[in-house]
């Protein structure tokens, strides 16, 4: 593995033709969730059933949760603030419905990992896009603002905001495989299922997204 900054962020690197992210294999990019440190997705790049020539791409959140929280957040990283009341079991309780929530920070996040993709010379049709937790929910939101379709998305126990322009997108995803597994929350809602079920029943339209039940498995093409 190696580390490098690419178009301001720093990027963990591993895979390909030298183990650290050599070579022109196709690309999967992870991008871990609020409070995790940079590195936290790398050890799935050992357990991913992929050919050799794949590489991985792990991006660092902007956002120094230690120096904006204190501390007890030391080495946490954040795509963008969210208010740390939100994560009391009291809060959660009362399960407001954030789902149309456009946080602050989303489109400067959304517009960094544009800029790691295209430094990457990430060909959508080539990458696989993922994510965990609040790494999902901006996984979605660039995959359903796209110009081309990426090779597949991984959407790993995230939720659902922007669900009005992730709604006028879903056409995006008309072709892409999603992996959704639940793990490892096994009562959570797939993520991916949900914002379209969302979708559906909130026009009475039926969605043209095509979406893989919870623990599909694929691989990627070494192609």
């Amino acid at each position: 593995m190696r580390e490098d900054i690419i178009a301001g962020s720093r990027v963990r690197l591993t895979g390909g033709a030298d183990r650290s992210g050599g070579g022109d294999g196709p690309l999967v990019v992870l991008l871990h969730g609020f409070g995790a440190p940079g590195d936290d997705l790398v050890p799935l790049s050992r357990q991913l059933d992929v050919p050799h020539a794949v590489r991985f791409a792990f991006p660092e959140a902007p956002i120094d949760l230690g120096a904006a929280l204190g501390s007890g957040y030391g080495g946490g990283r954040a795509w963008w603030m969210i208010d740390p009341a939100w994560l009391s079991p009291t809060t959660q309780e009362k399960r407001s419905d954030r789902s149309r929530l456009i946080p602050p920070g989303l489109v400067e996040a959304r517009r960094s990992i544009a800029s790691v993709l295209e430094g990457l010379g990430a060909s959508p049709e080539r990458t696989v896009l993922g994510g965990f937790s609040q790494g999902a929910m901006l996984t979605m939101d660039i995959a359903t603002r796209a110009e081309r379709p990426f090779a597949g998305l991984a959407l790993m126990s995230g939720a659902t905001i922007a669900l009005d322009d992730w709604k006028a997108g879903l056409e995006r995803l008309r072709d892409v495989p999603v992996l959704t597994p639940s793990w490892p929350f096994p009562r959570a809602l797939s993520f991916a299922i949900y914002c379209v079920r969302r979708a559906q029943t909130s026009d009475g339209s039926s969605s043209p997204a095509a979406i893989r039940s919870p623990g599909a498995r694929w691989t990627v093409s070494g192609s």
